[in-house]
């Protein structure tokens, strides 16, 4: 081996020594920073979310203040904030009330279960079963408790788990409205620096492409699929908060997740219809039943209305991403589903018409 190949040797080892030793510290340093943010990835994920979801009402509020931006961030902020917090003290207050009022029932053995109303009997498919179980619970609760002991004890740690949850929740929600006033009263910076991104992984026309399918898809799923189930839970808790149900809050937050899982709102209304039967005059009971059949049915108007609106991907695609994102992910995977399919469906779009052009 010459002395020259002996240098060459030594030079490109040190260099792969080199490389290797940077490539390690750059993977510490992202390993360590994915470490650091991943306490708050999903708050400032949702942030993201809700920023683009709310940009365009945030710009024309921004063009009405004068475009001062940060201003406009600030009322922005604080006006969702309240809009948020209000009802879910309101929510809070129901869910308290209902359990104190079961735990002094529980304590004192003064709970009771007012009688079925004859008419619950004449429903169809449920009526007579319905019936039995609820004539039983209110001629003798402590009986029918002690038969049921297995399914009451899941129902109560289902029930503790929800509230946990949706407590929870609305406090990240919370922080997450506040991430995304920060988001948009830097959007434009934080726009171009997706384009550049998107564009470092494509090129710069498919980037702003890309940026602008993604942008389009969390506002279509934020409005048909998200928009939709807030419409329908704030609906059936109006009618169930006028009908003076007991537990309405705890009624209501179900609606909204039946309804972001695409499942009808009528599998919370219908025990809550029997009740109201039971225990309101016949009037206000049907006028009841037919506002809980048309929150239900809503879906079905508001979705094609709001659901891909202004955007060429089939509304199919965004609806079926969207649905299988969160059987995935959870909630947020309503977004990471609907996007990931729509871009996929682009890129494929894009591959059959690039093979077209070249037999052409």
């Amino acid at each position: 081996m010459t002395p020259e190949t002996q240098l060459e040797e030594k030079r490109f080892t040190n260099r792969v020594m080199e490389v290797c030793i940077r490539l390690t510290l750059i993977f510490l340093i992202v390993a360590l920073c994915f470490e650091i943010i991943k306490p708050f990835m999903i708050i400032v994920v949702w942030g993201i979310i809700i920023a683009v979801a709310i940009f365009p009402l945030y710009s024309k509020l921004s063009l009405a203040l004068g475009n001062r931006d940060k201003l406009s961030a600030i009322l922005y902020t604080l006006v969702v904030l309240s809009l948020l917090i209000g009802p879910s003290i309101m929510i809070a207050n129901s869910l308290i009330e209902t359990s104190t009022y079961l735990a002094k029932g529980f304590s004192n053995g003064t709970l009771e279960i007012p009688p079925p109303a004859q008419n619950v009997r004449e429903l169809p498919l449920v009526g007579e079963k319905a019936y039995a179980a609820w004539y039983q619970a209110s001629t003798n609760l402590e009986a029918t408790l002690k038969q049921n002991t297995a399914h009451i004890k899941k129902l109560g740690e289902a029930f503790i788990s929800a509230i946990a949850g949706v407590g929870g929740g609305i406090l990240q929600f919370i922080l997450s409205v506040i991430i995304s006033g920060v988001f948009l009263a830097n959007s434009k910076q934080s726009h171009a620096i997706t384009v550049k991104i998107a564009s470092r992984l494509t090129d710069q026309e498919q980037g702003l492409q890309y940026t602008d399918l993604t942008t389009a898809t969390i506002r279509s799923v934020a409005q048909g699929v998200l928009g939709v189930a807030v419409i329908q839970a704030i609906l059936g808790g109006m009618g169930m908060y006028f009908m003076d149900v007991p537990g309405w809050g705890l009624w209501t937050v179900f609606i909204l997740v039946l309804a972001v899982a695409q499942l009808p709102p009528l599998l919370v209304l219908l025990p809550v219809i029997l009740y109201v039967f039971s225990v309101a005059s016949t009037i206000p009971a049907v006028i009841f039943t037919i506002w809980s059949l048309l929150v239900s049915m809503s879906d079905g108007l508001l979705k094609p209305l709001l659901l891909g609106r202004g955007m060429e991907t089939p509304t199919l695609v965004i609806l079926l991403g969207a649905i299988g994102g969160m059987m995935l992910f959870g909630i947020l995977g309503l977004f990471v589903g609907a996007i990931t399919l729509a871009l996929g469906y682009e890129i494929f779009i894009a591959w059959l018409d690039s093979r077209g052009m070249q037999e052409q």
